[in-house]
This record gives structure tokens, C-alpha cells and sequence, in this order.
């Protein structure tokens, strides 16, 4: 099933079960995937990758907002921020944990060959390929920069 297909059923579900915040969230996947669609050079259809990336995308927003605002002690927004980006996890592949994602870079690093932080591109580069929506590129570059500099 797609994903704006569970997000329209679970839209429904939020509605009955009157939870302002699930529905505040789910609205805003539906309006992003809408908008992904109707897209300019979009087809109309999205890809599995593509919703990943919309969700991640979605998510990455949210953590910003939540990061400002608390930085900003504007907690009241924050908490709307926070109860926004559980749900869109919820639709989000299960991320890697550090030990899972250092194994596969380590894995990534000694196939490429690179052996100083000159060659992180080339380790980045499959690294981003091969854990597109298991991991996010912060802790995967983190993780690379890490690893090379040894």
C-alpha cells in the first residue's frame, strides 16, 4: 500500500480518535506528497525512494524547528514540533543504530580503498547510496570523518 494511501486511512483514524496532533502531522505529509506529485517533472506517481526522501525530509524540518526553538525557549512550539516529528517516524524505515552503521562505513571504506580524510567523497558518496532512509547523512558523514581520521 502507498504511502499517501496509509496516510489518507490514518488521516481518517486521527479525525474519529480526534487527536489534533497525529492529524496535524499526517496533513502535513499529505500536502508534501500532493505536492511532490503535481511537481514539475514529477509524473505524477512517487517511488518508494522518493517517499523516503519526503519523509526524511519532513523529519530533518522538524528536528531544525525543534533544535530553534528550544534554543529560542519557545518550549510551546517545540512540543508541537516534537508530537509532529513521532508521527512522521512512525512512516520512516527503521533507522541504524551507531554500532549497525559503523560496521557497514568500515565495510564501505575498506572496499573503496580510502585511507585519509582526503578520500571522504569517494566514501560518501556510496556510503549516501547505500544507506538512503536507514541512516541519516549527518551521522553517516560524522561517522565517515571519524573513521578516516584514524
Amino acid at each position: 500500500m502507498s504511502l499517501e494511501l496509509n496516510i489518507n486511512a490514518a488521516i481518517k483514524a486521527a479525525m474519529l480518535a480526534k487527536s489534533e496532533a497525529e492529524l496535524r502531522a499526517l496533513r502535513a505529509i499529505k500536502a508534501a506528497v500532493l505536492l511532490a506529485k503535481t511537481a514539475e517533472g514529477g509524473g505524477g506517481e512517487l517511488t518508494e525512494a522518493d517517499e523516503t526522501k519526503l519523509l526524511q525530509k519532513l523529519a530533518k524540518q522538524r528536528k531544525d524547528s525543534l533544535e530553534i526553538f528550544r534554543q529560542q525557549n519557545r518550549e510551546d512550539l517545540a512540543v508541537k514540533e516534537e508530537e509532529e516529528l513521532v508521527v512522521i517516524e512512525r512512516y520512516l524505515p527503521k533507522q541504524m543504530d551507531e554500532a549497525e552503521l559503523k560496521a557497514v562505513i568500515t565495510e564501505i571504506i575498506a572496499t573503496t580503498g580510502a585511507s585519509s580524510p582526503a578520500d571522504m567523497g569517494k566514501v560518501m558518496g556510496v556510503a549516501s547510496k547505500q544507506l538512503a532512509g536507514k541512516a541519516d547523512g549527518k551521522a553517516i558523514s560524522t561517522m565517515v570523518k571519524e573513521l578516516l581520521a584514524k
